[in-house]
């Protein structure tokens, strides 16, 4: 299945033969997904699921994790969801500006998959709480293993290791970057001689590559089939990431490198603990680091200590690059993007979802105090992101796609099916502490739409006392006004109508610049602009000109840096012949009940707080004049 916008990236088939590239996706996608073996099979076996660590339970369990990675992993999201790129960026945000494309022609079902999207980045920011915590958690009880009575340090160097993370953040990971790929590499390189040495004592369990195995687990355990499936997803955790970091790498060198290193090194882990287990059923307590020998546990602490970082890390760094997106799209209150490295855009820290993340990782470390606490957590929002994704994959695939319908309703109508299971199998977990999550996501989800609807109040306020621009014009030329050399730049949101700033400005200071210049900065759906098409620049007489400035989702909104990139020599942008006017909407209380008064509130305190034009579209702080007016909802 394909269609013409697959791998627009003109830079991608350079990429993909890569060999560093693919070793550096080894690092940056695969860190989640990674670590899975420090505790999927150690809570599947755990108690509360009533798994018996014999041969049909341990052989069905393995069944159930190679098949569920071949078809979750490889087919849907590998083979299929990786082709659904919006010019070359994945990830759930733009996803969704594909889907709005898709459904152009039909406005309810579009805004329809638009709340779907957002719901869907609102629970992967409740994911990027939990990973962190679980992955670090489990690295660090590798430790009970070898002292006595450590028990009770775990959580205090976990959270001291997480702590630490998260303070290097604003530094930014470009120099211990270059460290990632070779130490995941050899982290998946250490998965694979570890599961061959387990095989190689109980090679029975190669049984389990049989899909045998995970039908006979259902027939078996009629009751507790479809719930263990909430414990084999922690097997899946991290397929988000393929999709989400396609814009850095490209599909070749993410593909290759999961069949080629990171598919092969899980599988054989997964079968070497099984191995174990079948020998000795008391290794279920910990079977990945029972599986290493007793000289190396140690080693494979520290080992699994980085990797969770690395894999912590790279969930960190998507949730910045999200609410980038998700700003740039009007979903977000605009805030100040610090730029972490001169040579990779991509590259951002931002200190409110930094500090915000923490605090919510530090309280489950705190509040579940081990793995297998947090794992029975886990899974609720995971699951929920990957059953949004297949469904605004499918409005892709359908309407903008236009694939064969005989082909591709049965292909999306299993993958449904699939996700509907295991989304299924882990709804339970809400009232297990899974909750944390989904109330982190509607809070997120409530404030992306509350931000979004009230802004498109405020500029239906402004629209219905603005003035049209003709007549504005018109009346200078019966008045004419004082003109001072230079060019006076107004941002606004509706370049038909004068913004009230102008008027401000003209009204208390009775002067006109030369030239007057109405910008309007507008986001697309798509994450980059060519230069051939950022401008749009309309002449309306007596030194008026209406200028629409075009940006991606995934691009740096720098005014004066695009402004002096103009071609025509008719409008000038000098640095020091050009002033910024800007106007600050404060919000009062109206009696036009559009939104409950709550919201009102909600949106009024996020408008308060939210980052100014000025530092958010990197204008000259000395080139600026600011001008306030009020709004009522």
């Amino acid at each position: 299945m394909s269609h013409p916008a697959a791998l627009a990236n003109p830079a991608q088939p350079s990429k993909s033969n890569s060999l560093g590239l693919l070793i550096a996706a080894v690092g940056v996608v695969y860190g989640d997904i990674g670590t899975s073996p420090l505790y999927t099979l150690k809570e599947v076996f755990a108690g509360h699921y009533g798994v018996q660590a014999n041969n049909a339970g341990v052989l069905g369990v393995l069944s159930l994790v190679l098949w569920s990675l071949v078809w979750v992993v490889s087919l849907k999201y590998v083979l299929f969801i990786l082709r659904a790129d919006n010019q070359g960026e994945g990830g759930i945000m733009a996803l969704t500006a594909l889907a709005h494309r898709a459904a152009a022609p039909y406005k309810r079902l579009g805004r329809g998959l638009v709340l779907l999207g957002l719901f869907g980045a609102a629970l992967f920011y409740g994911d990027s709480m939990i990973t962190p915590a679980i992955s670090v958690l489990s690295a660090v009880e590798g430790l009970q293993l070898a002292y006595d009575g450590i028990e009770h340090w775990v959580v205090p160097l976990a959270v001291l290791v997480l702590v630490a993370l998260f303070l290097i953040q604003r530094h930014g990971t470009a120099r211990i970057g270059i460290l990632f790929g070779p130490i995941m590499v050899l982290w998946f390189v250490v998965l694979a001689a570890l599961g061959v040495h387990g095989i190689a004592q109980h090679p029975q369990v190669l049984q389990a590559l049989s899909p045998v195995w995970a039908v006979k687990f259902f027939i078996l355990h009629p009751g507790m089939g479809v719930a263990i499936l909430g414990a084999v997803v922690l097997a899946l955790t991290g397929a988000e990431a393929l999709y989400a970091d396609m814009g850095h790498f490209g599909r070749k060198p993410i593909a290759r490198a999961w069949f080629v290193l990171v598919l092969p090194g899980l599988v054989l882990n997964y079968f070497g603990q099984g191995a174990l287990i079948l020998s000795d059923p008391q290794a279920v307590r910990n079977p990945f680091y029972l599986l290493a020998p007793d000289w190396a546990l140690l080693p494979m602490v520290g080992l699994a200590t980085m990797a969770t970082i690395i894999a912590s890390q790279a969930v960190i760094s998507g949730a910045f690059s999200m609410t980038r997106q998700a700003i740039q799209l009007g979903y977000v209150p605009r805030m100040f993007i610090q730029h972490t490295s001169s040579q990779e855009q991509g590259q951002i820290y931002i200190g409110v979802v930094n500090w915000a993340l923490m605090v919510g990782v530090v309280l489950l470390v705190v509040g579940f105090e081990s793995s297998g606490a947090l794992a029975a957590a886990y899974g609720v929002a995971v699951t929920g992101t990957m059953l949004i994704t297949t469904l605004l994959a499918s409005a892709v695939v359908l309407l903008l796609w236009k694939a064969p319908r005989w082909l591709a309703v049965p292909l999306l109508l299993a993958l449904l099916v699939v996700d509907s299971l295991y989304f299924a199998a882990n709804a339970p977990k809400v009232l297990q502490g899974g909750a944390f999550p989904v109330i982190a996501g509607v809070a997120l989800f409530v404030l992306m739409t509350t931000w979004k609807r009230g802004r498109t109040i405020i500029v239906e306020r402004l629209d219905e006392h603005a003035l049209p621009l003709g007549l504005f014009i018109a009346s200078l030329q019966a008045q004419p006004p004082h003109r001072v050399s230079g060019t006076a730049v107004f941002l606004c949101a509706r370049p038909e109508a004068v913004p009230h700033a102008l008027l401000h400005n003209l009204l208390h200071n009775q002067v006109l610049h030369e030239q007057v210049v109405l910008l309007t900065v507008v986001f697309a759906d798509e994450p980059r602009i060519p230069a051939s098409k950022r401008f749009e620049v309309e002449a309306c007489g007596d030194g008026f000109y209406r200028v629409s400035l075009h940006f991606g989702f995934m691009e740096e909104p720098n005014v004066p840096l695009a402004l002096s990139r103009y071609p025509n020599a008719d409008l000038a942008f000098g640095a020091m012949r050009t002033t910024y006017f800007l106007s600050r909407e404060t919000v009062v209380a109206g009696n036009h009940n559009v939104m409950a008064r709550w919201r009102e509130q909600l949106f009024a305190f996020l408008l308060k707080n939210a980052n100014s034009n000025l530092r958010y579209f990197q204008l000259p702080l000395n080139r600026v004049i600011e001008l306030g007016t009020q709004v009522e909802m």
